[in-house]
């Protein structure tokens, strides 16, 4: 399967977390969200800012040089 960036999705879309991308503070920082490889998650608002959802909580993402968010589409959440 493909991977994309996290800012591909469209709402609506579910995909799996493929790869965190960036320094490893920013790393350790979205994993503790529960953004790590496996998990299952959302597209609620595409756009920037955009919301996801993740274990049925919403988080929202800023336009960030810092890090990128891989996602694989195709999955059920």
């Amino acid at each position: 399967m493909e991977m994309l960036p996290l800012t591909e999705l469209e709402a609506g879309q579910t995909a799996e977390i493929a790869q965190l991308v960036g320094r490893p503070d920013d790393i350790h920082r979205l994993e503790e969200l529960g953004l790590r490889p496996g998990a299952l998650i959302e597209m609620v608002q595409p756009g920037i800012p955009c919301i996801i959802r993740l274990a049925g909580a919403k988080l929202c993402f800023r336009e960030s040089d810092v890090f990128s968010v891989l996602v694989r589409i195709g999955v059920t959440v």
